[in-house]
């Protein structure tokens, strides 16, 4: 017993007796747990830091120039999520099967995802030209945002400590350099900076995220020299994530593409109101997405081993989610104006309405973010590919009826109504994904979690 205890992790000491009795020698267990804690660490800081230091950067910009740096962010995002190349579901799901082939695979992951960074940005650069091309502001905010896009080729490395369940060591590295430029945003609104002083910050803070990632990596004890690229791994990662890349296009132009389209129908100002709703409706999203991210190595494992477990952590993962959902939509949805006035300000009061109804989107996407581990560890990425298709659809054609009648009001409308569509209704339309489409309906009226 007292060997037992003395390997339980450090801070199961620190719980009460019940709980701690109940992980007590459950090593794989608290290895999750703590994995997960060090994700929620990282992302609790940048949503309580961050949703700070951007409402003060939305008083100070105001809703015009607000919205117009978020049109560029928002352009810039559409792309740049591409050069992940399908590799956070794949690749980990490799590396987990495999860490004796950590140098290929890693190396592998990277240099395809850099390969990948150079083309999109030279992509973005021409896509703004053609959709605007007289707006010579929004060109320097969207080139100078996307020359980071290259640098997220590091995240192969990321991936790597999550498969390993040790994000804790790439997370120290990200939470610094947050922090940092999380006090330079602050000094530039204190010098009253122009609206392209906070776009070279964006491209700084992405270019030294990579370089803490690329530390940490080395400070582990292993070779970033020893990273190679293998063809025939290529192939085999990219035949696997093909559905998955066009699926990160869908899902981007499902998440994104409200707030370019509410810039081009109505104007930045709508935009900076519905922008400000956004951040807020996503503030909390890091919480599944981290859930998952934990949780994806176990559950890949538990499916080799045995079905019926399998099913039963899903099944609990859903209901833990919707249920985490639920909780934080329901809060949001009765205080949302006086929290829209008390962290952006009277000027942003419109965005109050908007909040109450775009925060129930979160519930699908929760849902949508534990569906992807099922579909990625069976290898479906295709049924993905297709429902994110039928989602992003419906999402273009109803804001195209729905922004021009209520503006941001209508764009909130049309995510939810989607998302719900993307996530849960196309589940029952593919008779492989029938048994998760009952799963995800059990977790949304009634998630049970023990």
């Amino acid at each position: 017993m007292r060997l037992k205890k003395l390997m339980n992790a450090w801070w199961t000491k620190y719980l009460p007796f019940f709980i701690r009795e109940s992980l007590d020698g459950r090593h794989k267990l608290q290895k999750v747990i703590g994995n997960t804690g060090w994700l929620m660490f990282e992302k609790i800081v940048q949503a309580g830091v961050g949703l700070v230091v951007a409402a003060w950067t939305a008083q100070y910009l105001g809703p015009e120039s607000f919205g117009q740096l978020s049109y560029a962010i928002a352009f810039v995002g559409l792309f740049a999520a591409i050069s992940m190349l399908g590799f956070d579901n794949v690749g980990v799901r490799e590396m987990v099967r495999a860490p004796e082939q950590k140098d290929i695979l890693v190396g592998t992951c990277f240099f395809l995802m850099l390969s990948a960074g150079v083309m999109i940005f030279g992509l973005i650069l021409g896509g703004i030209f053609i959709i605007r091309p007289h707006d010579t502001l929004t060109h320097c905010l969207v080139g100078i945002i996307a020359a980071g896009t290259p640098f997220l080729a590091t995240g192969a490395i990321d991936f790597w400590f999550q498969s390993q369940v040790q994000s804790k060591y790439s997370i120290y590295a990200k939470t610094i350099v947050f922090l940092i430029f999380s006090a330079a945003r602050v000094s530039l609104i204190l010098m009253k900076a122009p609206l392209t002083a906070f776009a070279w910050l964006v491209l700084a803070e992405i270019s030294f995220k990579s370089l803490g990632i690329l530390l940490v990596y080395q400070m582990r004890g292993n070779e970033i020299k020893n990273l190679h690229l293998n063809i025939k791994m290529a192939a085999n990662l990219l035949r696997d994530s093909w559905p998955l890349i066009f699926s990160t296009i869908i899902y981007l132009i499902h998440l994104r593409i409200d707030q370019i389209m509410i810039g081009e129908m109505v104007g930045n100002d709508e935009l900076g109101m519905y922008a400000a709703a956004v951040r807020l409706a996503e503030g909390w999203w890091f919480i599944p997405i981290a859930i998952c991210a934990s949780v994806f190595p176990d559950i890949v494992k538990a499916g080799a081993n045995s079905e019926e477990l399998y099913y039963d952590r899903l099944q609990k993962l859903y209901n833990l989610l919707v249920l985490i959902a639920y909780l934080i939509a329901i809060t949001i949805y009765f205080g949302s104006s006086s929290i829209i006035k008390l962290l952006f300000g009277a000027a942003y009061l419109k965005a109050g309405p908007v909040l109450a109804v775009l925060i129930w989107s979160g519930v699908f996407t929760s849902l949508g973010a534990a569906r992807v581990i099922y579909l990625t560890s069976r290898n479906w990425g295709k049924l993905e590919l297709i429902s994110s298709l039928f989602g992003c659809i419906l999402n273009v054609c109803l804001n195209i009826y729905l922004i021009p009648h209520y503006g941001a009001m209508g764009s909130a409308i049309a995510t939810c109504i989607s998302s719900w569509f993307a996530i849960h209704v196309t589940c029952f339309i593919f008779r492989p994904l029938r048994k998760t489409g009952i799963m995800l309906t059990k977790a949304i009226f009634y998630p049970k979690i023990w």
